[in-house]
């Protein structure tokens, strides 16, 4: 079964956007630098937003900036709005727990203050949905997360413990890729086109790509896309988290 993201996402937006809100909402939007894919993420959450009610307050921020700056200008614009997001990667030169850290608890809707969040990453309530919209069984299950990172790796590692699966990282810097062959269910995040490939895949098993990268215009997921016919489940890079994932920064702003 190859998930289809954006039907999911369009029905839980869908949901949203019929709701009448108590006041106008607004999401703060910090971008540092410039980056395709950056940008093409921040487009959809704009359109989505739009569809929902909800208002855009983007600051753009020049690549060279120094940390104190952008911590400065994270934290005046959480006076503001009622979500922050910080858009990531930041430049290598900017501390980026320190930045996260000044996001409040109450208004982190990507769930990655480092200090803690109220809200659960959208990533991992993704990979939720997609379990659920695939009737995978989680309990008991080999799972194996490829990338530790904040955005994916982590948060979906969590999400699946909690769930009561036997859960196994692994990061590029320890690739242990054979380790796939077991797994029932495989997330990766680790932005590496391709790297998945079908004879690295068991059969039946449910792989989740949360994994993006560009290369010639083109986004591109972790895995081939011919692993989508060794899987029971599969989601496609772009078209399968991405667009669950945006639609549940909304869900976490207006829940």
């Amino acid at each position: 079964m190859i998930i289809e993201g954006k039907a999911i996402a369009e029905e839980i937006i869908t949901a949203y956007a019929a709701r009448e809100h108590k006041r106008p909402l607004r999401l703060g939007i910090v971008v540092v630098g410039n980056d395709p894919i950056i940008e093409s993420f921040v487009r959809i959450k704009q359109k989505t937003a739009a569809r929902v009610g909800v208002e855009i307050i983007r600051i753009d921020i020049d690549a060279q900036e120094g940390e104190g700056e952008v911590v400065r200008l994270v934290e005046d614009l959480s006076e503001r709005v009622d979500g922050v997001i910080v858009q990531l990667p930041l430049p290598r030169h900017i501390h980026t727990d320190t930045v996260l850290a000044h996001i409040p608890r109450n208004k982190d809707v990507d769930g990655i203050n480092p200090d803690g969040s109220d809200y659960i990453a959208p990533v991992a309530l993704a990979v939720q949905e997609i379990l659920k919209s695939g009737q995978v069984s989680i309990a008991g299950k080999r799972a194996v997360v490829l990338g530790a990172g904040r955005l994916v790796g982590a948060p979906a590692a969590r999400l699946l413990e909690s769930l009561g699966a036997r859960v196994e990282v692994i990061t590029l810097e320890n690739p242990s890729l054979e380790k796939l062959k077991d797994a029932e269910i495989i997330v990766s995040g680790v932005g590496s086109p391709g790297l998945i490939t079908p004879d690295l895949l068991r059969e039946g098993c449910v792989l989740i790509d949360a994994g993006t990268s560009e290369s010639g215009g083109k986004v591109l997921g972790d895995a081939d896309p011919a692993c989508a016919e060794k899987c029971a489940v599969f989601t496609p890079v772009p078209g399968g988290v991405g667009p669950i994932a945006v639609a549940m920064i909304f869900r976490n702003l207006l829940a």
